[in-house]
């Protein structure tokens, strides 16, 4: 399903190179037939106003 929301969340950025493990909900790829493509989207946003400031994608053939 295109629109699937399979998790995600929100860090707050103190200077940390890694995100603790945890740190967001995730429900792992389950295409009901067939090979699906999912992509992942990481956002760099400001606090202040929200704008986003980096954005990183990859895209996958799952299984």
């Amino acid at each position: 399903m295109p629109n699937y929301n399979h998790g995600g969340g929100v860090v707050a950025y103190n200077g940390q190179k890694v995100i603790a493990p945890g740190a967001f909900k995730y429900k792992s790829p389950c295409p009901p037939s067939g090979r699906h493509t999912y992509e992942w989207t990481a956002t760099a946003q400001t606090k202040k106003n929200g704008g986003a400031l980096a954005s990183a994608r990859a895209a996958r053939k799952y299984p």
